[in-house]
């Protein structure tokens, strides 16, 4: 039997508590249950999300105990980018086929670590459970148990089926995961007064190697990186940092209170998205860990940053404030382009809020203001009124709507999940700024606000009909 039956469950009640009393803070009337619902995990399921969080540890091999099917998941989409190994980008499955789901796919299992151990040398194995495995009871922690005895490499389980819940609960247990099996485990050479461990960011598009440089030149010691950009042995002696700083993932909040319960590593929450939001980290970072010179430099920095990329994004404001836009990009971090936005001096009209959670909708509205517009359905049509009556100037949001804006007649921006830029930092707001100027002033969107050729000849001729009349 999977021994890990008790463990999902009390991680669904602590997910219910938590919700329910932040849905209390914030006045909401609507039920807090995280327990698993009809279509709950559509789109992005525990084992996906469990998998896009531990992936990015670069040097460990990744094997996905079912079909073949489920090798080919969410994660192999997203640019999570690395300095060092790049194991994590093969894909390792036990392949299971009907035979293995009558009879057990646990020896083969077993067999295809010891051949992945043999041939590849990792740091680590990660294997993850899928739904299939979960249900006909193969005892992969068992097997984890036995490979890590045989090859003396960790093998580490996690019980992530998808049909557990959604990707917040995914994220949670893959949290866990590293914090039974790994975090505790080894000892680092050195030490000092400010190492921190950053986590919740996986670095995609590299947005980490927009923050580190910040940090080093502070004289802050990322000790351990959870898990963008990571290397197994960092994770292992993520015990020792002073400060645990969450960047992004709410779901590793819990890992985090482990951590603290544990080994008395205390943690804050910040944001790395926006100038403000990354002043206020770099502060906050500084005053937590009690440092009186880090502070004073760490002000000295903020000052210095803030001129030079308020001297780089001149020219942008000069070009794009004014300008309205609509945000349709769902569940990704709104408020980073709302940021932007504000700093450049642009109006965001209507954003679709949609899969995000009610703070993140509540902080929402405060960014938009009174007359800001709250989309919650996915409809074209309603897209096009919005631009229509708000005189809209540019539609952000994914590729499925780009015919939107040609009917519109206005600049469109791509912005997805697997992002091609990193947005965080102060580098990342110029980011941000280039790609926006660079869609508003794409000479393609001359040529679509143009009559078409039949048109003006139909024009001209309907014209000079009437003139004759």
């Amino acid at each position: 039997m999977n021994p890990t039956s008790g463990k999902i469950n009390d991680s669904l009640s602590d997910s219910n508590s938590e919700d329910a009393r932040q849905q209390q803070k914030l006045h909401k009337k609507k039920s807090s249950t995280q327990l698993p619902q009809p279509g709950t995990t559509q789109g992005s399921c525990a084992f996906d999300s469990a998998m896009i969080t531990l992936v990015p540890i670069t040097d460990a091999a990744h094997v996905v105990h079912g079909p073949s099917g489920c090798a080919a998941s969410i994660w192999g989409s997203y640019s999570s980018l690395s300095s060092g190994s790049m194991l994590y980008k093969i894909r390792f499955t036990s392949d299971i086929d009907e035979n293995d789901i009558i009879f057990g796919g646990a020896k083969k299992l077993y067999k295809g670590i010891l051949e992945l151990a043999r041939r590849y040398k990792p740091m680590a194995v990660f294997v993850y459970s899928t739904c299939i495995t979960a249900l006909i009871g193969d005892d992969i922690e068992g097997v984890c148990k036995d490979a890590t005895e045989k090859t003396g490499i960790p093998t580490i389980p996690v019980h992530c089926p998808g049909f557990i819940g959604n990707q917040n609960l995914g994220n949670r247990v893959a949290g866990e995961a590293l914090l039974e099996h790994v975090i505790g485990t080894a000892e680092p050479e050195t030490s000092t007064p400010d190492d921190i461990n950053l986590i919740g960011e996986h670095n995609i598009a590299g947005v980490i190697w927009n923050v580190l440089p910040l940090l080093e030149k502070l004289g802050i010691r990322v000790l351990a990186k959870i898990t963008g950009d990571a290397i197994y042995k960092e994770v292992c002696y993520a015990h020792r940092a002073k400060l645990n700083v969450i960047l992004s993932s709410k779901a590793l909040i819990n890992m985090a209170k482990g951590m603290e319960k544990k080994y008395g590593i205390p943690y804050i929450e910040e944001s790395i998205y926006g100038i403000e939001q990354i002043n206020q980290c770099l502060r906050n970072i500084a005053a937590k860990l009690g440092n009186p010179d880090l502070q004073e430099r760490t002000e000295k920095l903020i000052v210095e940053e803030t001129a030079a990329i308020d001297e780089k994004l001149a020219l942008f404001i000069t070009r794009l404030q004014g300008k309205r836009i609509i945000l349709y990009i769902g569940s990704f971090k709104s408020w980073m382009i709302i940021f932007a936005a504000k700093k450049l001096g642009m109006e965001v009209i209507a954003i679709l809020t949609k899969n995000n959670t009610d703070e993140d909708q509540i902080r929402v509205k405060s960014l938009l203001g009174q007359d800001g517009i709250i989309l919650e359905q996915n409809s074209s049509e309603e897209i096009l009124q919005i631009i229509n009556e708000n005189l809209a100037d540019m539609l952000i949001a994914d590729k499925r709507y780009q015919d939107t804006s040609l009917t519109a007649r206005i600049p469109f921006l791509d912005i997805n999940t697997e992002r091609n830029h990193p947005y965080a930092g102060y580098l990342g707001i110029l980011e941000v700024a280039r790609e926006l100027y660079a869609a508003f002033y794409n000479p393609v969107w001359e040529q679509v606000c143009r009559p078409a050729p039949w048109s003006v000849g139909v024009e001209e001729a309907g014209n000079s009909q009437q003139e004759d009349i």
